[in-house]
């Protein structure tokens, strides 16, 4: 089980990625070794990845939301062929079963990975595919995402982590060839110290510390944290297909993003112009953040939820026997 302690530590990074556990221990009141070793064994039990990585603008490529019906006998076929991908940030089987949902990105100079778009509609095992771009992020760049459990930092304790953040100025720049040694590390650890990538790079940790700072400013590097809200006690997940005028869009989207059981919210083409990601302790509760919150917001002229059933792959990260596993680009 895991406790306040815990869950301070988780939404601590959720608001400053590679805030020096020195600081979290200051705000939580604990000593920085207890952060560290907590921490750790989080990290070793699956619970939660910092994964550094680079904006889509700045390596010229597009994200797309794919809905793909599959074949009952198929669909685990399908879906771990999906997750292994290495364009394929986030992977779900979802809708009792029979549909995979995922995130990919497609595009870049030589046409980048985008046969994955031209392919998919061909495969024996594929039954229907809805592929939607993804317009617009809603919520500000980069704070957390799900933050719905309990034992969180307190507002104040959050918005100090907040304004002790540098500044993003944009727009991305494009990563050099120097930067990829660098970037793999933080693909697989985003909280790598500088002696650690300095290591890696075979560069001077005053070069490492320069050019994370020219990357982080720009908005070409930015971290997920992600975390399995499985092993905090909120089972059900769901993917929330909205429906709205566009005069309302940036309204509602924000109005979404803004729920404690909102995971991401985003602004996309297609029939449903709106995808939020709900999650919720469970039916019961996911049932009430519908009929209260949901209903609530007037300018929703209809909805669609799709349920998921299991995960596959997590900014970036497989999903294996309930633990965050191998990462595998995104």
């Amino acid at each position: 089980m895991f406790d306040l302690i815990d869950t301070q530590i988780l939404h601590a990074l959720q608001c400053s990625p590679r805030v020096p556990f020195r600081r979290v221990a200051q705000l939580i009141g604990v000593s920085e070794q207890t952060v560290a070793r907590r921490y750790g064994a989080l990290r070793r039990e699956g619970v939660l990845r910092v994964l550094g990585r680079s904006a889509p603008a700045a390596l010229h490529r597009d994200e797309w939301v794919a809905r793909i019906q599959c074949r009952p006998d198929r669909v685990d076929a399908v879906a771990d062929a999906l997750a292994r991908r290495p364009d394929v940030s986030f992977a779900h089987i979802t809708s009792g079963g029979a549909e995979v949902m995922c995130l990919l990105r497609a595009g870049g100079p030589a046409g980048g990975n985008d046969v994955l778009l031209r392919q998919l509609p061909k495969s024996v095992s594929v039954l229907g595919v809805r592929i939607d771009l993804l317009l617009h992020r809603f919520g500000a760049p980069g704070h957390s995402s799900w933050t719905g459990y309990e034992g969180r930092l307190s507002a104040e304790q959050e918005q100090q982590l907040r304004d002790e953040l540098p500044s993003v100025t944009g727009p991305p720049v494009e990563p050099s060839t120097e930067d990829a040694a660098l970037l793999a590390v933080l693909e697989r650890d985003g909280r790598a110290t500088h002696a650690q990538l300095a290591r890696e790079t075979g560069w001077a940790t005053t070069r490492v510390a320069r050019r994370l700072a020219a990357l982080e400013s720009s908005g070409a590097l930015y971290y997920d944290v992600d975390l399995l809200p499985e092993r905090l006690g909120y089972h059900s997940h769901a993917n929330i297909w909205i429906r709205v005028a566009p005069r309302h869009l940036e309204e509602v989207g924000e109005e979404l993003a803004s729920h404690d059981e909102v995971a991401v919210t985003l602004a996309v083409g297609g029939p449903d112009n709106l995808m939020a990601v709900a999650i919720c302790r469970d039916p019961a509760a996911l049932y009430r953040y519908l009929t209260t919150r949901i209903a609530s917001i007037r300018a929703i002229d209809g909805y669609e939820v799709s349920v998921r059933v299991r995960a596959l792959k997590q900014a970036g990260a497989l999903v294996s026997t309930g633990r965050l596993g191998t990462v595998i680009g995104g």
